[in-house]
Parts: structure tokens; sequence; C-alpha cells
């Protein structure tokens, strides 16, 4: 069962179009404005580059800053490189962690000849922990 499985579905469209029609040469900037204007296409509610304080025992201590929100409930953080390693896995898991989300998902627009898509599930979700979630989705 996915976590979100709807709202995912709606989210992997935009990922996928902006693919097919942008491919995998541009910064990750670029991504950025394309797909917040595919997500206001495809009626997806979105907030970019929402500033998430980080707290240390009560003491706030900076802030993360996620490319997306998504549905009030999910994170979309892009990146356009050759690869995406545990690096850019442990960066989601560090939003999911500080914002109380349950779900994100690792975009990766830089891979040819498709998509990387990865879903990140925080441990100790009310559904399901990261293990459970399936593999990384390549799309073309």
């Amino acid at each position: 069962m996915l976590y979100y499985k709807d709202e995912s579905y709606a989210i992997f469209g935009a990922i996928f179009e902006v693919y097919k029609t942008l491919g995998n040469t541009f910064i990750e900037s670029f991504y950025q404005k394309a797909l917040e204007h595919e997500f206001t296409l495809r009626n997806i509610p979105f907030v970019p580059q929402k500033r998430m304080p980080a707290l240390y025992k009560g003491q706030d201590i900076g802030y993360y800053t996620p490319d997306f929100v998504c549905y009030d409930r999910i994170i979309v953080e892009l990146k356009s490189r050759d690869n995406t390693t545990e690096e850019e896995q442990k960066q989601v898991m560090n939003y999911l962690n500080v914002g109380k989300y349950d779900l994100g998902i690792l975009v990766n627009f830089g891979t040819y000849p498709k998509v990387y898509v990865q879903r990140i599930v925080r441990k100790g979700a009310s559904l399901s922990t990261v293990e459970e979630e399936e593999p990384p989705y390549y799309f073309e």
C-alpha cells in the first residue's frame, strides 16, 4: 500500500511532464519554476521554498527549505545531478523529521534517459516505514 497514493500519482504526473518537456540538461531552478507551473496547471496545491525552523531543545538554530510542500503533507525535493546519493536521501529525511511530515519525494531531473523519483517515508509514520516502500522509479 502506498502512503498518499492519489496525491503521489498526481505529483508524479507533473514530474514526468516536466521531464518529458525539458529533458535532463537544465539547472535545478529551471525545473523548480517549470514544476511550479505544472502543479498550477494540474491544480496540485503547493508551497514553494517553505521555511521550516530547526529547533534544539526549544531553541531555534536555523531552518530548512524544501523545494515544495504539496497538499500540505508531502515534501518534494528536486535535484539536477548525474546521480543521487544517500546524502540527498538524508536531506529529505531531515525535512520530514523537522517538519513532522510523513512522506517525501526525491526527484533528480539530471539522470538520463529517465527521471529518478524516490518516495521516502519518515520512520515512525503511521502507515509504513522507509523499508516498506518500493525502490526508486525511473521514468522516461
